[in-house]
């Protein structure tokens, strides 16, 4: 089972059907290989915050009572500047603790570096204090934590999609296959999210570069920044995609094959 927000959720990563897929999708399809009967839910949906979360979503988590859940909570709260990351920690805390009292194997997904993303590089502070608290709280508890800052292929501008927010195919190819090896599965060689690409960054020249962040910006965080203000979510009146733990459907043939 996968909880969180619109990274958990798949966005930017299209499936064969059109629908996001992700890495929680792509983690459960390989875990459910040569398993007859594997089950997978996801009740994230875009936008969600830590109250969603550590709410309706962990209840929905103590109710079905799955194997393992995938937690990746809080970033929607972070880039809210007034929000207290201490008490959003407790919080998660206090649901990390629940589940693994119901015998749920939890792991939990940091945050990742902003350092490369203009604008969004001034919650850099903020995501590195919280991402903190994610390891202090899987200490504490005995839950695994994947550590998305220390992995250097998620600074890359290939892993991302245009709004700089959510990972791409690319991306979320990366983060499911870094939680597959956590969990003693493989997906294949190490170099599969620590070194994916054969070549390196292309960077653009300064002039071109100044150009893509002003479209960027119009495109992308002035709406972001207009929902903020009117209090909407680009979730608002969504539900999961997959609420219920339910066996997998055979994986899509037609999809492109991994490089």
């Amino acid at each position: 089972m996968a909880i969180g927000d619109s990274l958990t959720e798949g966005l930017e990563d299209v499936g064969p059907d059109g629908g996001y897929r992700g890495f929680a999708d792509r983690l459960a399809e390989h875990l459910a290989e040569g398993v007859p009967g594997f089950r997978y839910a996801n009740l994230a949906v875009r936008g969600r915050r830590m109250r969603h979360i550590a709410g309706e979503q962990l209840d929905s988590v103590l109710e079905q009572r799955p194997d393992l859940v995938t937690v990746h909570a809080g970033g929607n709260d972070v880039l809210r500047p007034n929000a207290d990351l201490d008490g959003l920690a407790g919080r998660l805390e206090e649901a990390v603790r629940r589940m693994r009292a119901a015998g749920v194997r939890v792991v939990l997904l940091s945050g990742h570096d902003t350092g490369w993303v203009p604008v969004l590089r001034i919650y850099r502070g903020r995501i590195a204090v919280f991402s903190m608290h994610l390891r202090a709280i899987a200490e504490r508890t005995g839950c695994d934590i994947v550590d998305l800052w220390s992995m250097a292929a998620l600074n890359d501008p290939r892993a991302w999609s245009e709004d700089r927010l959510h990972f791409n195919g690319e991306g979320h190819r990366i983060v499911a296959a870094r939680i597959a090896e956590l969990l003693g599965r493989p997906m294949g060689p190490r170099e599969l999210w620590a070194d994916p690409w054969d070549t390196p960054t292309e960077r653009l020249p300064k002039i071109l570069r100044r150009r893509e962040h002003r479209r960027w910006a119009r495109t992308y965080l002035v709406p972001w920044l207009g929902r903020r203000a009117l209090g909407r979510s680009s979730g608002d009146g969504r539900l999961p995609k997959r609420p219920h733990l339910e066996e997998l459907a055979p994986r899509d043939e037609t999809e492109p094959p991994r490089d």
